[in-house]
């Protein structure tokens, strides 16, 4: 109770306030529910008291959603998501219709078989290489930073396509797009209930509308099945014969098909999207508890049931492709998506509903309750719904529940947007409401992509990467195509740069900018993750069989793409800082992505005990590349040159890269470059857009510093969060959630220094707690108990056997590990005893 009473102390006026607001919810809700509803709230939940209206439905009708928000504010702001990884959508919860938006990874405009065909699509690249020599001449002659530098970059170093669907007659990048709506009428009107809750159980990936209607409970219960492959949409009610329903399906605009009646108590619509004849197709049957099912006019009506289950299989021809041909306009087409829906859904409907939604809570469980986090023991606040929570937050009240939520929602977001066999999570995961998206939803690999999987392995979800690498094998072929396009005929290995979509695009836009559009190291900062996987898993075949490759390909181009300089040294020149500042002849970024893909193919070649040679060109390289420089304020140089600005509040640290997500720089063995690494953040300030307070926070958590980074994952809820917890640029963009739960992760363990470090940012606020399952590089999993700010117990569970290196503040304990054994470290007066379990 001391902690309690201290708490409320501290924050007297806001307590008050706070107490108030709870009364006043309190008396709100405090009519007895005549139904005896069960309570879906308990546990971990995200939730709203009050429906959506429909004022957002078939947004395409007002804006198509090429732009920098979204005017849909219930979707994006109190929606929530539901996904197997594929396919999901999003529950919006209004009463008298139910709406639910629909998405498939994989529904995308563009690619080969747009108009023009495959010829068009990868004539994409430019010859840039023929400008290289005048462009490296240039820093020669100007000694740095020059006009015709920038001139021949800005010429020679974009592509030919665009990024604007309207910059080209036949749009050949494309983009993520809506799979179309659900609208379900019930016939029940919001005047009518009462007891109104929304709830999105992480537990369970189940969505719960639940409300009193008449005095009878009603339950609409939504969830998107990994195991078998189908959504579920289930609506119940306590007394029976209540269920009247019409169940509609509203297509993307942007094709072409039609509805009609599959079966007697189905409609299936088999489409394909206007721009490049994608095809899709969408199944959904319902199955009633008594009363009548008929289709009508593309409808499915149901009238007098108990409770009735609607079974919906969506997919599309799309067929991830290793090995594109270059002249085939298909591709990327190899699916038969009319089968596909149809075996599963008959599949589905042989099981039934419970068995389906429990085999969809054992595949779930056995992911997400991997890990679990306590921090302070105490809620400290009652249950009340989440935007309630979020807005006492902002206000000041700490609420260490709602940080556990945000952590474990990120783990929940990356489960249901990232399965094997699947494409990885884009921009906004699987999400989307729209036929158009900020930044056409797309895989951005200037830093957007990566922060997607920074949690999942160290968040214990190390089978959530493999979308990831298996998308890295789709753009080997044309990315080799590329590196050889802008560094000539005779550079090994393939790289990508900025966008990327699911055909296997590689090359740069057509924009001139090259603040944004240059950033020929996105290929090896994407292979770094191919390396991360193999040190979290320790799993030596993968990394024989498909990983090796990936990584040397992308040190050969690093290798190939620099300037050997007049001096003797390496430079990536041109290169730019990621969507900030000029064309360098050496930009810190570049550099330190080169140096990590380096180190990553030295320790895979020494591992598998292959090229030799190959390792010591790398080794050289590495030695002689250009190092760190500190500026005339102390700062960590983003330029080759010292021009930046202690004034900018620039969103992108990427120079900070060695920091964070990169090893080369810590503060303890560069002591000097950390303390220019912090100089650049507390520049920068402590605000920015969600997904940038998102890397801070693992920037200052790697600087050890706890309660800096406690207060940019403050304001990451503060300032970066909508009340569905969804991350906020704006618009929407999930790498934010998942910045947030690596950075909470990086704040309680890290291991990249070769050494597995506990608690080396533990914020004051944080000051007793448990957290359960996290993994550490080496194969180890690891649960931490502390008390008063101070390790009282580690448990590690070695997975690979091996060496185990563990630190704390200043002291270090090294012991040798089995397989498949655990071992209790009990840490007293600086001392750690080692127990076998």
């Amino acid at each position: 109770m001391r902690r309690v009473v201290v708490a409320i102390g501290c924050i007297f006026w806001l307590s008050c306030v706070y107490i108030r607001a709870e009364e006043c919810y309190a008396e709100q809700t405090s009519v007895a529910i005549a139904c005896d509803m069960v309570d879906y709230t308990k546990g971990l939940s995200v939730w709203f008291d009050t429906p959506n209206d429909l004022s957002g439905k078939e947004i395409w009708t007002v804006s198509n959603g090429n732009s920098g928000s979204n005017p849909d504010f219930a979707w994006e702001q109190r929606s929530f998501p539901i996904g197997n990884g594929s396919f999901g959508g999003n529950i919006l919860g209004s009463v008298k219709t139910e709406r639910i938006t629909l998405n498939e990874k994989s529904l995308w405009k563009g690619g080969p078989s747009v108009s023009g065909g495959a010829r068009y699509y990868w004539d994409a690249n430019k010859e840039g290489y023929k400008v290289l020599d005048q462009i490296r001449h240039s820093f020669i002659q100007f000694s740095g930073i020059n006009s015709v530098a920038t001139e021949l970059t800005r010429n020679n170093f974009n592509g030919k396509c665009g990024y604007e669907p309207d910059s080209e007659e036949s749009f050949r990048f494309g983009s993520f797009t809506t799979m179309g709506e659900f609208h379900i009428d019930t016939g029940i009107a919001e005047s009518e209930i009462s007891d109104y809750r929304r709830i999105l159980s992480l537990d369970s990936a189940l969505v719960v509308v639940q409300f009193n209607a008449g005095g009878d409970c009603f339950y609409r219960k939504f969830f998107s099945s990994y195991p078998d492959s189908i959504m579920i949409y289930r609506f119940e009610c306590t007394r029976p014969g209540r269920q009247i329903l019409t169940f509609r399906y509203v297509a993307n605009p942007q094709a072409s098909g039609s509805v009609e009646a599959d079966g007697t108590t189905g409609i299936v619509y088999n489409g394909r999207l206007d721009s490049n004849g994608m095809q899709f197709v969408i199944r959904v049957r319902a199955v009633a508890e008594s009363g009548t099912v008929t289709v009508e006019n593309g409808a499915i009506k149901v009238i007098g049931a108990d409770n009735v289950t609607f079974y919906v299989a969506g997919d599309t021809d799309y067929k991830m492709n290793y090995n594109p041909d270059f002249n085939d306009d298909r591709a990327y087409v190899g699916v038969d998506p009319v089968m596909t829906t149809q075996n599963n859904l008959d599949f589905a409907l042989a099981k039934g509903y419970d068995a389906v939604y429990n085999a969809h809570r054992a595949d779930y469980s056995a992911l997400f309750d991997r890990v679990k986090i306590d921090l302070n023991e105490s809620k400290l606040v009652s249950d009340i719904p989440t935007d309630m929570r979020l807005s006492n937050y902002r206000n000041g009240i700490s609420d260490h529940y709602l940080e556990e939520l945000y952590f474990q929602f990120g783990r929940y977001l990356l489960i249901a947007s990232s399965r094997a066999g699947n494409l990885p999570a884009n921009l906004q995961g699987l999400w989307h409401n729209n036929v158009e998206g900020p930044w056409r939803v797309d895989y951005h690999n200037n830093i957007n992509l990566q922060m997607n999987y920074w949690p999942a392995c160290p968040a214990n979800l190390s089978e959530c990467q493999t979308p990831l690498i298996e998308y890295i094998r789709t753009l080997v072929k044309p990315g080799e195509r590329t590196a050889k396009a802008y560094y000539g005929p005779d550079t090994r290995g393939w790289t990508t740069s900025v966008s990327s979509n699911i055909f296997g695009f590689t090359s740069p836009l057509s924009s001139r900018d090259m603040s944004w559009n240059f950033s020929f190291v996105a290929g090896p900062w994407l292979a770094t993750h191919v390396w991360e996987y193999y040190d979290y898993t320790r799993d030596e075949d993968f990394l024989r069989t498909t990983g090796y490759e990936l990584i040397k390909g992308s040190a050969e181009f690093a290798v190939d793409h620099l300037w050997h300089k007049p001096d003797g040294s390496y430079a990536a020149a041109p290169s730019t800082s990621p969507e900030h500042g000029p064309v360098d002849q050496g930009a810190t970024f570049a550099h330190a992505v080169v140096r990590e893909i380096l180190l990553d193919a030295i320790e895979a070649s020494k591992i598998l005990d292959v090229d030799a040679s190959e390792r010591e060109e790398w080794q050289e390289v590495l030695n002689k590349l250009m190092p760190y420089e500190i500026g005339r304020y102390g700062q960590l140089m983003e330029w080759s040159a010292d021009i930046d600005d202690p004034k900018d509040k620039h969103r992108h640290v990427n120079h900070l890269f060695g920091l964070h997500p990169g090893r080369t720089i810590s503060p303890i063995t560069t002591p000097e470059l950390s303390t220019a690494s912090r100089i650049v953040l507390e520049k920068r300030g402590d605000g920015a857009t969600g997904w940038s307070m998102g890397w801070k926070l693992n920037q200052w958590a790697r600087l050890h510093d706890g309660n800096h980074a406690y207060l940019l994952f403050q304001n990451l809820l503060k300032n970066g969060t909508a009340d569905n917890l969804w991350d906020m640029h704006p618009p929407f963009q999930i790498d934010g959630n998942f910045g947030g739960t690596a950075g909470i992760i990086e704040m309680l363990m890290q291991s990249h220094m070769g050494f597995i470090h506990l608690l080396p940012a533990l914020p004051d606020k944080w000051a007793s707690g448990d957290v359960i399952g996290l993994c550490a590089r080496g194969n180890f999993e690891v649960d931490i108990h502390w008390e008063k700010g101070e390790l009282v117990k580690a448990v590690i569970r070695s997975g690979s056997g091996g060496m185990c290196s563990i630190r704390y503040k200043d002291s270090m304990v090294n012991f040798d590990t089995k397989a498949g054994k655990s071992y209790s470290l009990i840490y007293d007066n600086s001392l750690f005893r080692i127990l076998e379990n």
